[in-house]
């Protein structure tokens, strides 16, 4: 994955350079005086931005760090559209955290699509200066911003790739391909490895396409004497809905529907490259959702990996099958492998993007220590969760007279029964589940395109961070 960056930063100690390319001067402060406010405007009047901090006024008001993020973003646009050469950046009395924003914003806002795809550098970008910001902890923070920024990037990326790019060997190959440290290790189980380990559900899925299903499995063991936590993340890199098929404007975006493991994939890659002290199984739960004679039918009873059994309701509410059959897996690790606990992350109901909208994602949590923390993390971030209730009595809507329960039902509550349907595969061990919407439909802030928005990525690495 490109930076900008990397590859446009230069540094300097102290004054400005005197070359005369078309050039634009970006402030960044904690506190502006009036005074000095006055002076800059009248000394840089032309292609000059200031920007002070903001004061957090709720759940959902931004933070300095998202302020500054996603003005950073829309910053770096306004200068290519203006064709500057070079942007000069000053920073002012701001903390790392601040600092690492503003950098994360103007590489996630250099990301473009058709660049990355043919792998050119975007020529019409400026060069960034950081005048008199040399010291070792802004070197610090500016390589930690650019690993941040390549993780989101990345998870954009993978759900932006159309699915004729991505499936489940492509995706598992990029995967395989990155030059992992010797710490970290990426394991790709095939079809003949699902059906040896009971992975009826995830195989039920993927059986009706060409390319066959997979599961990845990421693991990562620094020097740590802390437990593993696993993610999981859903990865249906197309969904047809199955023989339940979407009508077509609900399958526009359907290549969307791996952004769960894409958010999992960035996460750990951040982890790794960070040396994060944290121990991490990540499981990317691989299929498409396709429509021949040898898809899965609704009515159709599936044997999980747990020993359950799942009557089919409906095809299109394939995700939790894929999920369920991982999540066993992960909570039933023996010995050093057992998770402290498992977050997954998947794009699994249409229901949590009419109760939150495309920018909150739904958090369901069996602890209220886990689920605070993240909550914590997500409103530093601006990349916003909200809990939602598992009320247990819902969960006789999946009642199924010919299984155990039923993989869906009809009418309300759909993100909450689809939560409560994971929950029956954890083994009672620290859960939460994160359900996003993982797409920006028009570009504003520091995502300069439309296309996969890197909805988690953010949080997740915040909340990493802290353990």
């Amino acid at each position: 994955m490109q930076s900008w960056l990397k590859n446009k930063a230069v540094f300097t100690n102290g004054k400005s350079s005197t070359d005369t390319k078309p050039r634009g001067q970006i402030y960044f402060f904690a506190k502006v005086g009036d005074k000095k406010l006055k002076n800059l405007r009248q000394e840089n009047a032309r292609n000059t931005w200031i920007f002070e901090s903001t004061q957090n006024k709720g759940f959902f008001e931004d933070t300095p760090y998202s302020y500054f993020r996603d003005q950073a973003g829309s910053i770096l646009q306004q200068a290519k559209q203006a064709k500057l050469q070079e942007i000069e950046v000053h920073f002012e009395n701001l903390n790392s955290q601040q600092i690492i924003a503003i950098l994360i914003g103007f590489d996630v806002s250099a990301y473009n699509f058709l660049k990355e795809i043919k792998k050119e550098q975007d020529a019409q970008l400026p060069a960034v200066i950081f005048s008199g910001n040399t010291s070792q902890q802004f070197k610090k923070d500016f390589d930690e911003a650019v690993l941040q920024a390549q993780a989101i990037n990345w998870a954009r990326h993978l759900v932006s790739l159309p699915p004729n790019m991505l499936n489940p060997k492509t995706f598992a190959k990029i995967a395989k391909d990155i030059a992992w440290p010797k710490n970290a290790k990426c394991q790709i189980h095939d079809v003949e490895w699902l059906e040896k380990n009971n992975f009826g559900m995830h195989l039920a899925v993927g059986q009706g396409s060409q390319t066959s299903p997979c599961l990845v499995h990421l693991s990562y063991r620094p020097a740590s004497k802390l437990k593993p936590l696993a993610l999981v993340g859903k990865g249906i890199t197309f969904d047809t809905g199955g023989l339940d098929l979407k009508p077509s404007g609900a399958m526009r975006l359907m290549k969307k529907d791996m952004g769960g493991a894409a958010a999992v994939f960035a996460v750990f890659f951040w982890a790794v490259f960070s040396k994060s002290s944290q121990p991490l199984d990540a499981y990317l739960s691989l299929a498409e959702n396709s429509v021949s004679s040898k898809s899965f039918r609704p009515s159709d009873v599936i044997k999980s990996r747990s020993g359950l059994l799942v009557e089919i309701d409906n095809t299109d509410a394939e995700g939790r099958l894929v999920l369920g059959d991982a999540l066993h897996y992960a909570v039933t690790r023996p010995g050093k492998d057992e998770p402290s606990a498992v977050i997954d992350v998947a794009t699994l109901t249409g229901a949590i993007k009419v109760a939150l909208g495309n920018d909150v994602a739904g958090l369901f949590s069996n602890d209220d220590q886990l689920a605070q923390d993240l909550l914590k993390a997500s409103s530093e971030t601006g990349d916003w969760f909200w809990r939602m209730p598992l009320v247990e009595k819902y969960f006789a809507a999946l009642n199924s007279p010919f299984a155990d329960f039923k993989n869906s039902t009809e009418g309300p509550g759909g993100a909450i029964t689809a939560a409560l349907f994971l929950q029956r595969f954890i083994e009672k061990k620290k859960w939460a589940h994160i359900d996003i919407f993982a797409w920006n439909d028009r570009p504003r802030g520091a995502l300069s395109q439309a296309g996969g928005s890197g909805q988690a990525v953010q949080a997740l690495i915040r909340f990493l961070q802290k353990q």
